[in-house]
């Protein structure tokens, strides 16, 4: 028997056909444990390895500095972030060795349909999560006093779950149990069959590649040329109200911050857009991508997997200088030099303290301008002990 491997959605190399068997007794290759179940066993071991350790370090860092009180509106998206590495580390990669090594379904029909809805549901949670942070960096940088995205954005973590969820609930309605027709008792969790056309199943693995790398990757993009412009504008502004108002001073941070983001995506880019080009490549010529080796499809799988070990890298190189939490941390490695006011070394957020410093100064540098015009014309006595006021309170 051949079995015809069809590309799925968010899936990877599952949806098999069955066709017809061969005169022989003997079961083919791609029923049996092979040199290919080998090698992805090994593979998705040496990967979940990777992704657990660096997601939990990464997870472990971000709940010590939310215990201490210093953990910014960044450091909550990338712990939702590690939280759904961590889902696809230890729900699909399990998975996917399990059934490399059984090859066939063993578990029935209840724990195809969950699993297969498991198995989704930490990929679309990362790419929301990815769109929550793209926003974030949108009012972070273009938009730093506004406090309406300040309290939304557990909102928005939110609703990327539920998001998640809804988009990961079809799998466990499109995927089955189904037993080979001319093998009895040889059983395989497939969507062959639940889709009543091509036309549909190729809009159905539309609307998985729309949400799971399209929306993050167009949302990103946008928010973070958009953040970009905004850094060089006002780097080219000389009177630049914010950079006055003491918020300035946290530019570079901010700047590093977008480095990170825009290094986020540009690895979830680079692993997802050959599954997803070999996807379009399928759907165009489904003919001369059958003609190729099976394993050339789980490859492409397997490398968009390297997305969920790539993360914790992106975020430890970028956020080296915050992982010593001892008394003298900050001032190692030169993160705190001499007359910085950063509070924790290169900060890569701004915290909720300095924001309401940042307004309080900003409202009390405008009242200063109406007072200095006022006292322009009504003498000098005013404007002298105001400058004397806002020295003492250590505005200026």
């Amino acid at each position: 028997m051949d079995i015809d491997e069809k590309v799925s959605g968010p899936g990877g190399a599952s949806q098999k056909n069955w066709t017809h068997l061969n005169t022989s007794n003997e079961l083919p290759l791609e029923m049996r444990f092979n040199h290919g179940h080998m090698v992805s066993i090994t593979v998705y071991t040496v990967l979940m390895i990777i992704s657990a350790t660096g997601n939990l370090t990464v997870l472990s860092q971000l709940l010590k500095r939310r215990r201490a009180a210093r953990a910014s509106r960044l450091d909550l998206l990338l712990m939702h972030l590690a939280v759904a590495d961590l889902m696809v580390t230890f729900l699909m990669m399990p998975l996917e060795i399990a059934w490399a090594g059984t090859v066939q379904w063993l578990a029935g029909d209840f724990m195809c349909r969950l699993m297969m809805f498991t198995r989704t549901f930490g990929l679309y949670l990362s790419s929301f999560v990815l769109i929550c942070i793209a926003v974030d960096r949108y009012y972070a940088i273009l938009k730093p006093l506004n406090v309406k995205w300040e309290a939304g954005v557990r909102k928005a973590l939110a609703t990327a779950w539920i998001c998640a969820g809804l988009a990961s609930l079809p799998q466990s309605f499109i995927f089955h149990l189904e037993e080979h027709p001319d093998v009895k008792g040889y059983f395989q969790c497939v969507s062959y069959g639940s889709l009543p056309t091509e036309r549909h199943e190729f809009a159905y693995f539309l609307v998985n590649m729309t949400l799971m790398y399209i929306a993050p990757l167009v949302s990103t993009l946008y928010c973070s040329s958009a953040a970009l412009a905004e850094i060089i504008r006002r780097a080219n502004t000389a009177n630049d109200k914010m950079r006055r108002s003491g918020v300035g001073i946290l530019g570079r941070a901010r700047a590093r911050t977008l480095k990170m983001t825009v290094t986020i995506v540009l690895v979830f880019f680079t692993c997802w857009s050959p599954y997803y080009c070999y996807c379009l490549w399928y759907w165009i010529d489904k003919e001369s991508v059958r003609s190729l080796d099976p394993a050339f499809q789980k490859a492409m799988w397997l490398f968009s997997c390297t997305n969920s070990c790539a993360n914790p890298i992106v975020y430890g190189v970028f956020n080296r200088n915050r992982w010593h939490t001892g008394p003298n941390a900050r001032y190692r490695n030169g993160s705190m030099r001499r007359g910085s006011r950063f509070p924790f070394g290169d900060s890569m957020e701004i915290s909720a303290a300095t924001l309401v410093r940042a307004r309080s100064s900003l409202t009390s540098e405008r009242n200063g301008r109406r007072d200095s015009s006022f006292n322009t014309k009504n003498g000098t006595q005013k404007q002298l002990n105001h400058n004397n006021n806002l020295v003492n309170n250590g505005v200026v």
